[in-house]
Protein backbone atom coordinates (compact mmCIF):
# COMPACT_ATOMS: atom_id res chain seq x y z
CA UNK A 1 0.00 0.00 0.00
CA UNK A 2 1.09 3.76 -0.72
CA UNK A 3 2.52 5.12 2.39
CA UNK A 4 2.07 7.81 4.33
CA UNK A 5 4.69 9.97 3.19
CA UNK A 6 3.67 9.46 -0.47
CA UNK A 7 0.04 9.99 -0.07
CA UNK A 8 1.12 13.59 2.14
CA UNK A 9 3.42 14.54 -0.56
CA UNK A 10 0.01 13.88 -3.20
CA UNK A 11 -1.93 16.25 -0.80
CA UNK A 12 0.72 18.96 -1.07
CA UNK A 13 0.62 19.27 -4.59
CA UNK A 14 -3.49 19.11 -4.70
CA UNK A 15 -3.91 21.44 -1.95
CA UNK A 16 -1.17 24.25 -4.04
CA UNK A 17 -1.34 23.50 -7.66
CA UNK A 18 0.73 26.27 -9.25
CA UNK A 19 -1.26 28.90 -11.06
CA UNK A 20 -4.52 27.97 -9.00
CA UNK A 21 -6.56 31.13 -7.69
CA UNK A 22 -7.81 31.03 -3.84
CA UNK A 23 -11.21 29.69 -3.66
CA UNK A 24 -13.31 31.87 -1.47
CA UNK A 25 -14.75 28.83 0.54
CA UNK A 26 -12.84 26.25 2.43
CA UNK A 27 -12.81 23.11 -0.67
CA UNK A 28 -12.66 19.38 0.41
CA UNK A 29 -9.58 17.27 -0.13
CA UNK A 30 -10.98 13.99 -1.71
CA UNK A 31 -9.66 10.63 -2.36
CA UNK A 32 -9.88 8.59 -5.29
CA UNK A 33 -9.20 5.15 -5.83
CA UNK A 34 -9.32 3.45 -9.17
CA UNK A 35 -9.54 -0.46 -9.88
CA UNK A 36 -8.54 -3.37 -12.08
CA UNK A 37 -8.92 -6.74 -12.37
CA UNK A 38 -12.19 -6.56 -11.24
CA UNK A 39 -15.32 -8.23 -12.77
CA UNK A 40 -18.05 -5.85 -11.85
CA UNK A 41 -20.61 -7.29 -13.24
CA UNK A 42 -20.66 -10.50 -10.18
CA UNK A 43 -21.92 -7.95 -7.45
CA UNK A 44 -18.85 -6.41 -6.75
CA UNK A 45 -19.68 -3.79 -4.50
CA UNK A 46 -18.05 -1.94 -1.06
CA UNK A 47 -19.99 -0.06 1.24
CA UNK A 48 -17.98 0.63 4.39
CA UNK A 49 -18.17 2.96 7.28
CA UNK A 50 -14.44 4.07 7.89
CA UNK A 51 -13.37 6.03 11.22
CA UNK A 52 -11.05 8.62 10.60
CA UNK A 53 -8.07 9.36 12.59
CA UNK A 54 -8.21 13.36 12.21
CA UNK A 55 -11.16 15.22 11.78
CA UNK A 56 -12.43 19.00 12.36
CA UNK A 57 -15.75 18.53 11.07
CA UNK A 58 -18.06 15.85 12.67
CA UNK A 59 -20.59 13.54 10.51
CA UNK A 60 -24.20 13.86 11.68
CA UNK A 61 -25.83 11.75 13.20
CA UNK A 62 -29.55 10.55 14.14
CA UNK A 63 -30.39 8.10 16.31
CA UNK A 64 -33.64 6.27 16.27
CA UNK A 65 -34.95 5.57 19.94
CA UNK A 66 -37.13 6.35 22.55
CA UNK A 67 -37.18 5.54 26.28
CA UNK A 68 -33.91 5.50 28.61
CA UNK A 69 -31.63 5.28 25.08
CA UNK A 70 -33.30 8.13 23.41
CA UNK A 71 -32.78 10.40 26.75
CA UNK A 72 -29.10 10.16 26.82
CA UNK A 73 -28.81 10.05 22.82
CA UNK A 74 -30.46 13.93 23.82
CA UNK A 75 -27.60 14.40 26.55
CA UNK A 76 -24.71 13.12 24.10
CA UNK A 77 -26.35 16.15 21.74
CA UNK A 78 -26.50 13.73 18.92
CA UNK A 79 -27.84 15.75 15.80
CA UNK A 80 -31.48 14.35 16.26
CA UNK A 81 -33.34 11.72 18.05
CA UNK A 82 -36.37 10.13 16.68
CA UNK A 83 -38.65 8.05 18.34
CA UNK A 84 -41.60 5.66 17.49
CA UNK A 85 -44.23 8.44 16.74
CA UNK A 86 -42.16 10.54 14.28
CA UNK A 87 -41.10 7.29 12.70
CA UNK A 88 -45.02 6.20 12.43
CA UNK A 89 -44.89 9.87 10.54
CA UNK A 90 -42.29 8.98 8.04
CA UNK A 91 -44.27 5.98 6.95
CA UNK A 92 -47.10 7.89 5.78
CA UNK A 93 -45.13 10.56 3.95
CA UNK A 94 -42.27 9.94 1.81
CA UNK A 95 -41.27 12.97 0.06
CA UNK A 96 -40.64 14.13 4.48
CA UNK A 97 -38.89 10.92 4.98
CA UNK A 98 -36.61 11.91 1.56
CA UNK A 99 -35.26 14.83 2.66
CA UNK A 100 -34.65 13.63 6.42
CA UNK A 101 -32.90 10.82 5.31
CA UNK A 102 -30.75 13.13 3.50
CA UNK A 103 -30.21 15.67 6.57
CA UNK A 104 -27.72 12.69 7.87
CA UNK A 105 -24.79 11.05 7.66
CA UNK A 106 -25.48 7.94 10.09
CA UNK A 107 -28.06 6.34 11.41
CA UNK A 108 -28.41 4.83 15.00
CA UNK A 109 -31.01 2.90 15.96
CA UNK A 110 -32.17 1.27 19.35
CA UNK A 111 -32.58 -3.21 18.12
CA UNK A 112 -36.13 -3.44 19.22
CA UNK A 113 -36.83 -0.33 16.86
CA UNK A 114 -35.09 -2.43 14.00
CA UNK A 115 -38.00 -3.89 12.34
CA UNK A 116 -40.20 -0.51 12.60
CA UNK A 117 -37.05 1.34 11.01
CA UNK A 118 -37.37 -1.09 8.52
CA UNK A 119 -41.29 -0.79 7.41
CA UNK A 120 -41.10 3.01 7.69
CA UNK A 121 -37.97 4.09 5.99
CA UNK A 122 -36.08 0.83 4.69
CA UNK A 123 -37.11 1.17 1.54
CA UNK A 124 -34.84 4.69 1.27
CA UNK A 125 -31.96 3.92 3.44
CA UNK A 126 -30.98 0.75 1.99
CA UNK A 127 -30.35 1.85 -1.27
CA UNK A 128 -28.83 5.14 -0.24
CA UNK A 129 -26.78 2.43 2.04
CA UNK A 130 -27.78 4.32 4.92
CA UNK A 131 -29.62 1.54 6.87
CA UNK A 132 -28.84 2.20 10.84
CA UNK A 133 -26.47 0.80 13.04
CA UNK A 134 -28.39 -1.43 15.82
CA UNK A 135 -27.09 -0.31 19.56
CA UNK A 136 -28.26 -2.88 21.89
CA UNK A 137 -29.94 -2.37 25.18
CA UNK A 138 -27.84 -0.59 27.78
CA UNK A 139 -24.93 -0.16 25.17
CA UNK A 140 -23.36 3.23 25.22
CA UNK A 141 -24.91 5.44 23.08
CA UNK A 142 -22.49 7.97 23.66
CA UNK A 143 -19.52 5.75 22.89
CA UNK A 144 -21.18 5.18 19.14
CA UNK A 145 -21.60 8.59 18.90
CA UNK A 146 -18.29 9.40 18.85
CA UNK A 147 -17.27 6.99 16.39
CA UNK A 148 -19.81 7.81 14.05
CA UNK A 149 -18.66 11.38 14.51
CA UNK A 150 -15.39 10.86 13.12
CA UNK A 151 -15.95 8.08 10.61
CA UNK A 152 -16.52 8.34 7.00
CA UNK A 153 -19.07 6.48 4.92
CA UNK A 154 -17.02 4.52 1.80
CA UNK A 155 -19.39 3.26 -0.96
CA UNK A 156 -19.35 1.97 -4.71
CA UNK A 157 -21.81 -0.44 -6.32
CA UNK A 158 -20.29 -1.94 -9.66
CA UNK A 159 -18.03 0.58 -10.69
CA UNK A 160 -14.18 0.62 -10.70
CA UNK A 161 -13.31 3.15 -8.94
CA UNK A 162 -14.49 4.87 -5.50
CA UNK A 163 -14.72 8.27 -4.20
CA UNK A 164 -14.54 10.35 -0.63
CA UNK A 165 -13.97 12.83 1.36
CA UNK A 166 -10.69 12.59 3.79
CA UNK A 167 -11.05 16.02 5.02
CA UNK A 168 -10.60 19.51 3.82
CA UNK A 169 -8.23 22.11 3.16
CA UNK A 170 -7.29 23.22 6.27
CA UNK A 171 -6.07 20.10 7.75
CA UNK A 172 -2.47 19.66 7.62
CA UNK A 173 -0.81 17.44 4.95
CA UNK A 174 0.30 15.16 7.98
CA UNK A 175 -3.25 14.67 9.30
CA UNK A 176 -4.82 14.22 5.07
CA UNK A 177 -2.42 11.48 4.96
CA UNK A 178 -3.50 9.76 7.87
CA UNK A 179 -6.90 9.72 6.80
CA UNK A 180 -6.37 8.63 3.58
CA UNK A 181 -3.97 5.94 4.49
CA UNK A 182 -6.87 4.69 6.66
CA UNK A 183 -9.31 4.95 3.97
CA UNK A 184 -7.00 3.45 1.42
CA UNK A 185 -6.63 0.38 3.80
CA UNK A 186 -10.27 -0.20 4.05
CA UNK A 187 -10.32 -0.21 0.99
CA UNK A 188 -7.96 -2.35 -0.09
CA UNK A 189 -9.20 -5.00 2.69
CA UNK A 190 -12.54 -5.50 0.56
CA UNK A 191 -11.07 -5.76 -2.35
CA UNK A 192 -10.99 -9.78 -4.10
CA UNK A 193 -6.91 -9.28 -4.23
CA UNK A 194 -6.41 -6.61 -1.97
CA UNK A 195 -3.75 -3.61 -3.27
CA UNK A 196 -3.54 -5.82 -6.49
CA UNK A 197 -6.94 -4.73 -7.63
CA UNK A 198 -5.73 -1.24 -6.96
CA UNK A 199 -5.01 0.74 -10.08
CA UNK A 200 -3.98 4.08 -9.16
CA UNK A 201 -4.89 6.52 -6.34
CA UNK A 202 -5.65 10.21 -6.88
CA UNK A 203 -5.83 13.13 -4.42
CA UNK A 204 -7.78 15.94 -5.59
CA UNK A 205 -9.38 19.05 -3.84
CA UNK A 206 -13.18 20.18 -4.82
CA UNK A 207 -12.56 22.62 -7.59
CA UNK A 208 -8.98 21.17 -7.97
CA UNK A 209 -7.41 18.77 -10.74
CA UNK A 210 -6.50 15.22 -9.82
CA UNK A 211 -2.95 14.87 -8.74
CA UNK A 212 -1.85 11.40 -9.40
CA UNK A 213 -0.93 7.92 -9.99
CA UNK A 214 0.40 5.44 -7.72
CA UNK A 215 3.27 4.38 -10.20
CA UNK A 216 4.06 8.28 -10.45
CA UNK A 217 4.53 9.06 -6.50
CA UNK A 218 6.57 5.84 -6.59
CA UNK A 219 9.10 6.96 -9.31
CA UNK A 220 8.84 10.95 -7.27
CA UNK A 221 9.52 9.01 -3.95
CA UNK A 222 12.14 6.67 -4.87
Amino acid sequence: MIAEAQLAGLIKDAKEPEGQKKRNFTQSVELVVAFKDIDVKKGFAINETVQLPKTNSPASVCVIAGGDMGQKAKQANADAVVGGDELDGFAANKRESRKFINKYDFFLADTQMMPAVGKALGQLLGPRGKMPTPVPFNAPIESFLERFRSSIRVRTRASLSISCKIGDETMSDEDLAVNAHAVLGAIERKLPNGEKNVKRVIIKTTMGRPIKQIQEAKKRFA
